[in-house]
C-alpha cells in the first residue's frame, strides 16, 4: 500500500478509507494492533500520507492528534521516533489548522523528551520544534524547563537539537518577543559546551537573532548605531557581541537575573555550575547596565563564591572582574566595601579581589586611598585567623599590584600592613612564600631592590602601628604576631629602629604582663640574639641599649615565681643572655656593669628543672667568672661554689661537664684574689666534694674533675695532699688519687 500510494499525484481520495482505519489499529481499545513490526509500518504510512497530501489532510487532524497521541507513547522506540516525524510533517502540512490541536500534542512528547535512547530523544526535541512553531506559542511554558533539563544530556546530539530549536524559535516564532526572556538563557547556556560544534551553532544563531532584532527595531537603535562607541577596556581575547545581541540581553536580564541567581544555589552541582557559565555570559552582554542590578548580583556573588564546586568560583570570580570592567568602582567599591562594615566572609574579600582585576588602571586610580585604608583596617586585616580568608586578603593586594603598578606607592604602607598581617597567620610555608614574593612586587613596582628596602622606608610606622595599645597585650593579641614578623622578616632594617623597638620590649616583658605573651617576645628575642649582626646589631648602635635590655628587660624575668609558664621564661631570659655573650655583645666591661643585678638569678637559675635553663646557667657563670671573678667578695665567692658544686650530681653530663669547668675558673679567680686567705674551710670542703666525684662512672666527667682539682691543687697542696692521703684507699680508681699527688710534687718541685 506504502509502495503504491508513493506513486503518481497526491492520494488524497484516499483519505476518507485509509485515515480511519488507520486511527482504529493505531488507537487503543478497539482494535489495536499488538505487532511492533506492523505499528511501525502503520505510522509509516501515515507520515507517507502526511507528506503526499498536504493541506489535503486538514479535515482530519483530529484523528491524527489522536493517533500521534498513542503512538508517541508507544513501548517500541522506533514507532516513537517514526510519530516524532508525524508529528513535524502534520505541523508543517496543514499550519493554518494544526494549532487547534498542537497543544494535544505537548504532553505526550513531554512524556517522551527523557526516553533512555538518545535517539528518540533528538527525535522528540525536533518534533517538539516544529508543533510549537507552527502551533499554539503558549505551548512553550510547558516545555521550557523540558528542554533546559536536556542542555544537561550527556549526548552532544541531544544539546545540538535543543539548541537548533531554541535558535530556532527565537528567530521564527511568531510571539517571540514574549519569550526572549525565558529562551535566550537557553541558548546562551550552550555557549559554554564542551563540544566546540555545539558552541559554534549557538553563536551562529545569537549573531542570526541579533541582527534580526537590529533590523526590526532600526528606528529606536538609530542612535545606538550611529553613534556607539566601543567601550575603552574589554577583556582580552574575548570578541565584543553586536549591538542587537546586547540590547536583547540588557532589555531581558531584569527578568532572566533572579531564576538565575536562585540556580546558582541550586542543590545540584551540574544546574550550579551552568548557572555561573551563563551569568558570565549574560554580564558580557550587559556591559554598563550591569549597575542598577549589582546588589542582587552581588549578594549572589558572595555565595556562589564559596561554592564547593571549583568550576562555580572559577566563573563567578569572572564574573566578578566584569563587574570591574564595566561598573565604576564608585559604585562597586561602595556596595563591597559596605560589606565589610558588618563581619566580612572570605566571599566578599574574593569578589573585591576580582572586581579589582577586571578594573582599568586609568580607573581605579582614584579609588587606590580607599582600598588601603579598608584592607588594612583591623575589622578587615585581623577579622579572621582562617586561611581561605588571609589567602583571599593576599589576592586583593596582588590584585592591586598588578594593576595600579607605581600609583600603589600611596598605599605602600597599608599593604605593607595587610601583608605583614597575612605573615603573622599561623599558616603554611606556601603562604608565606607568596606573601614574600607579593612584598617583592611591591618593591619593584616602587623600583626597590628588594621588600627590605620597604621595611626600611616603613620599620617606624610599622613599630607605632603595633605598639598603639601594647600596654595592654596578651597572648592572643594579633599584634604580637605582627611584632614577630616585623622583628624577623625585616632582616638588618630592625637594627634600625631599635629605639622604638626596645621601647616596645621593655614595655610588654615586665613581670606582671601576660606570662605567654611575654615567652613569645622572648622567643624572638633570641632568635635576633642568635644572628644579631644581620638583625638587631646590623648598624652596630645595640651596645647602647644592652644596659637597658639587661635590666629593664632580662633582670626582672629571671626573678623565680610558680609555674610552668614561668620557668619557660626564665629559660628564655637565660638563653636570650647566653646568646648575648655567645655573640660576643655582652663584653667584660659590661658584664661588670650588671653582674651584681644578674649574678644571683643565674645561680638560682642553675636549680631549674629544665636542662638546657641550668647547662646554660653554668655557661653564664663561668663567663661572668673569667670576666670579673677576681672581684668577688667572699660571700658571692661561696654562694657561686655552692651551687656549681650541686651541678656535679645533675642528672645530665653535659651539665656536669659545664659545672666542673665553670669549678676549674672559680679556682682560677680565687687564686688571685684578696680574699683567698678567708677561703681555706670552703677550699677544704671543695676538696673532699671533688674527691668523691672521681669516682663518677662517667669517664669524662673524672677526667674533667681531676683537671679542677689539679687547677685548685695551686691554693693549698697541701691541704689537697692530706685530702687525698685520707681517701685514697677508699676510691674504686685509685689512678686519678696518685696522677694527682704526682701532679702536686710536680708543682712543688
Amino acid at each position: 500500500l506504502r509502495h503504491g500510494l508513493s506513486q503518481g499525484g497526491p492520494p488524497c481520495e484516499a483519505l476518507p478509507v485509509l485515515l480511519p482505519a488507520l486511527a482504529q489499529r493505531l488507537c487503543p481499545p478497539p482494535g489495536a494492533e499488538h505487532s511492533e513490526e506492523l505499528r511501525l509500518g502503520l505510522v509509516q504510512l501515515l507520515r507517507l500520507l502526511l507528506q503526499r497530501c498536504g493541506p489535503a489532510v486538514a479535515p482530519y487532524v483530529g484523528d491524527i492528534s489522536r493517533v500521534l497521541q498513542a503512538t508517541l507513547l508507544d513501548h517500541y522506540a522506533e514507532v516513537r521516533r517514526e510519530s516524532c516525524r508525524c508529528a513535524v510533517a502534520c505541523a508543517q502540512a496543514v499550519p493554518e489548522h494544526f494549532h487547534m490541536q498542537s497543544e494535544s500534542l505537548i504532553k505526550p512528547l513531554m512524556q517522551t523528551i527523557s526516553h533512555q535512547h538518545y535517539r528518540v530523544r533528538v527525535d522528540v526535541i525536533q518534533a517538539t520544534g516544529a508543533v510549537i512553531q507552527f502551533g499554539n506559542g503558549k505551548s512553550v511554558d510547558d516545555v521550557l524547563s523540558h528542554l533546559a533539563q536536556r542542555l544537561f544530556d550527556e549526548i552532544p546530539k541531544v544539546r545540538h537539537a535543543v539548541t537548533t530549536v531554541i535558535g530556532e524559535w527565537l528567530l521564527h516564532l511568531r510571539d517571540r518577543y514574549s519569550y526572549f526572556h525565558k529562551l535566550i538563557p537557553l541558548l546562551l547556556g550552550s555557549f559554554s559546551d564542551e563540544i566546540p560544534e555545539n558552541t559554534k551553532l549557538a553563536w551562529t544563531y545569537w549573531e542570526k537573532i541579533g541582527l534580526q532584532w537590529e533590523k526590526e527595531n532600526e528606528e529606536e537603535l538609530k542612535d545606538k548605531m550611529d553613534f556607539s562607541v566601543s567601550p575603552s577596556h574589554f577583556p582580552k581575547g574575548v570578541t565584543r557581541p553586536g549591538l542587537g545581541c546586547r540590547e536583547l540581553v540588557s532589555r531581558n536580564l531584569s527578568k532572566i537575573l533572579p531564576g538565575l541567581c536562585h540556580d546558582l544555589t541550586d542543590w545540584v552541582a551540574s544546574t550550579r555550575v551552568k548557572a555561573s557559565q551563563l551569568l558570565y555570559t549574560l554580564l558580557l552582554h550587559t556591559e554598563d547596565h550591569i549597575t542598577q542590578h549589582m546588589e542582587l548580583l552581588l549578594r549572589t556573588l558572595y555565595q556562589s563564591c564559596l561554592d564547593e564546586e571549583s568550576d562555580v568560583v572559577k566563573n563567578s570570580v569572572k564574573a566578578a572582574e566584569l563587574i570591574g570592567t564595566f561598573v565604576s568602582p564608585k559604585v562597586s567599591l561602595r556596595l563591597i566595601t559596605s560589606a565589610f562594615g558588618q563581619t566580612p566572609k572570605p566571599s566578599c574579600v574574593m569578589v573585591l579581589a576580582a572586581v579589582i582585576r577586571g578594573s582599568p588602571k586609568e580607573i581605579l586610580q582614584p579609588h587606590v586611598a580607599q582600598l588601603g585604608n579598608t584592607l588594612s583596617q583591623p575589622g578587615v586585616c585581623q577579622r579572621s585567623e582562617e586561611i581561605f580568608y588571609m589567602e583571599q586578603l593576599l589576592c586583593c593586594v596582588q590584585a592591586l599590584i598588578e594593576v595600579c603598578q607605581e600609583d600603589c606607592k600611596e598605599i605602600s604602607l597599608q599593604l605593607m600592613k595587610v601583608l605583614v598581617t597575612i605573615m603573622a597567620i599561623p599558616s603554611s610555608q606556601d603562604l608565606k612564600e607568596k606573601v614574600e614574593k607579593t612584598m617583592s612586587s611591591l618593591a619593584e613596582v616602587q623600583q626597590l631592590d628588594s621588600f627590605h628596602c620597604l621595611y626600611k622606608q616603613h620599620i617606624t610606622e610599622l613599630l607605632e602601628w603595633v605598639s598603639v595599645a601594647c600596654d595592654g597585650w596578651t597572648c592572643y593579641s594579633p599584634e604580637v604576631l605582627q611584632l614577630e614578623v616585623i622583628a624577623t622578616h625585616s632582616g638588618p632594617v630592625i637594627g634600625e629602629a631599635l629605639e622604638e623597638f626596645i621601647l616596645i620590649l621593655k614595655t610588654c616583658l615586665q613581670p606582671n604582663k601576660d606570662p605567654q605573651m611575654r615567652l613569645k617576645l622572648f622567643t624572638v628575642l633570641s632568635q635576633l640574639f642568635q644572628k644579631a649582626s644581620e638583625t638587631i646589631n646590623s648598624q652596630g648602635l645595640f651596645p647602647s641599649y644592652l644596659e637597658t635590655v639587661i635590666k629593664d628587660i632580662l633582670a626582672p624575668n629571671l626573678q623565680w615565681h610558680a609555674g610552668r609558664t614561668a620557668a619557660a621564661i626564665r629559660a628564655t631570659a637565660v638563653l636570650c643572655l647566653w646568646a648575648l655573650i655567645h655573640c660576643e655583645m655582652l663584653s667584660p666591661k659590661e658584664i661588670l656593669k650588671v653582674k651584681d643585678e644578674l649574678m644571683p638569678q643565674i645561680i638560682a637559675s642553675m636549680d631549674e628543672d629544665s636542662k638546657i635553663t641550668r647547662l646554660m646557667a653554668c655557661r653564664i657563670v663561668d663567663t661572668f667568672l673569667k670576666a670579673c671573678g677576681k672581684q668577688f667578695d667572699e660571700d658571692k665567692f661561696k654562694n657561686t661554689y655552692t651551687e656549681v658544686l650541686k651541678r656535679l650530681d645533675d642528672a645530665s653530663c653535659d651539665v656536669r661537664l659545664a659545672a666542673a669547668h665553670t669549678l676549674a675558673n672559680w679556682f682560677k679567680c680565687l687564686k688571685d684574689s684578696d680574699v683567698k686567705s678567708t677561703m681555706e674551710g670552703h677550699v677544704e670542703f671543695l676538696y673532699q666534694e671533688l674527691l668523691i666525684h672521681l669516682d663518677d662512672p662517667d669517664q669524662n666527667l673524672q677526667n674533667a674533675v681531676l683537671e679542677v682539682l689539679k687547677e685548685g691543687s695551686v691554693l693549698y697542696p697541701d691541704l689537697l695532699v692530706r685530702e687525698i692521703e685520707g681517701v685514697v684507699h677508699k676510691h674504686q680508681t685509685p689512678v686519678y688519687c696518685n696522677q694527682l699527688l704526682h701532679h702536686i710534687q710536680s708543682a712543688k718541685e
